[in-house]
């Protein structure tokens, strides 16, 4: 079972070989861990491992549920979604929101969330098919705390981001229903309605909060390095760094949801179409540092190849994201060298 360095046990053994960032080996399979060896994946700043299942413990279905689950995320995801849904009808109403109204929706959420060590199975477990626009509400906001933080912001100006995340849509509700959930194309006037929305965001958030980050997200999170984002075509560094993190945001979650994908969703995928939108409309450093600290939760997944070998991921590439060190029984392919193969999906 795949568990975190801080839930390993004294007497826990080794499932696989463990090898550093840089390639080297640490730790042999079937090595029995104690204060020793612990000590030495500490020193190697190994964050995940797989060990052998402990007696007396039934194998969980990880294919649902993170070893490092919180059971509580579940209700209070749920309570945040419905939370975000009474945030839009009143903004709809009044043409505001209210301070406790957010924070009685969001916080409990990331007060328990960011100990979270796994975001990729994390996401996968809370995302379904079902109320997409709140959903996506809270997923923005939760991944724009987590990009933040990996970007090294301090604590505030982390759960700011969150906020500014969670309200990046709020415009929204002055868009109809038949629009926002049409199954068909848009017509020309229906899109234009739909690119209204960050306007409509800034002038609820701004008469909702003295914090004009806050406006400034909700305003601009559709602007493109490039210049062909919308409204204002903004470019590069005229674009409000909460903006670039909420953008990322906003397109991953997007990305993952079952409304762009009908099928199997493959999260390694979606990351590599990110990457590719960092050359032209996502902010790079931004785009990057998220690609980054999101590989490794890959690490322990069960991977198939273009050649239909099935194996398992055991260490991310820091200078080649998607050509990890792959282990297929007891041989290793290294991605970066061996450039004939790629990994076709990763089986969640």
């Amino acid at each position: 079972m795949r568990v975190h360095i801080t839930d390993v046990q004294s007497g826990d053994t080794l499932a696989q070989d463990i090898f550093n960032t840089y390639g080297l080996h640490v730790l042999s399979k079937g090595t029995l861990l104690s204060e020793k060896e612990l000590s030495r994946l500490y020193q190697h700043q190994i964050e995940f491992l797989e060990i052998d299942w402990r007696q007396a413990e039934e194998p969980l279905d990880t294919a649902e549920e993170p070893s490092s689950y919180n059971p509580l995320l579940r209700p209070l995801y749920s309570d945040a979604v419905a939370g975000c849904e009474q945030l839009f009808e009143k903004a709809l109403a009044e043409g505001r929101v209210y301070e406790g109204d957010l924070k009685e929706s969001f916080q409990p959420l990331v007060d328990n969330f960011k100990s979270e060590r796994d975001v990729v199975s994390l996401l996968l477990m809370l995302n379904n098919q079902d109320d997409y626009t709140y959903q996506h509400s809270v997923q923005v906001g939760m991944l724009s705390f987590y990009i933040a933080r990996w970007m090294g912001w301090n604590e505030e100006e982390t759960v700011r981001a969150g906020k500014a995340g969670f309200l990046h849509d709020i415009g929204k509700c002055r868009i109809p229903e038949a629009i926002l959930n049409k199954p068909t194309k848009l017509t020309v006037e229906e899109f234009q309605e739909i690119k209204n929305h960050p306007n409509y965001g800034f002038e609820i958030v701004k008469n909702s909060f003295n914090d004009n980050m806050l406006a400034i997200a909700a305003l601009q999170h559709h602007e493109r390095m490039d210049g062909t984002g919308y409204p204002l075509g903004l470019k590069a560094e005229a674009i409000h760094p909460i903006a670039r993190i909420v953008a990322v945001a906003d397109v991953y979650s997007a990305m993952i949801s079952s409304r762009v994908y009908k099928e199997k969703k493959d999260l390694l995928f979606v990351l590599k179409e990110l990457f590719e939108l960092s050359f032209k409309e996502l902010d790079p450093t931004t785009t990057h540092t998220f690609i980054r600290h999101m590989l490794p939760n890959f690490i322990g997944k069960k991977v198939e190849l273009t050649d239909g070998t099935t194996g398992t991921i055991v260490m991310s590439n820091p200078t080649d994201f998607f050509r990890p060190l792959v282990q297929v029984d007891e041989a290793f392919i290294d991605l970066a060298q061996v450039r004939t193969l790629e990994i076709k999906n990763v089986q969640m």
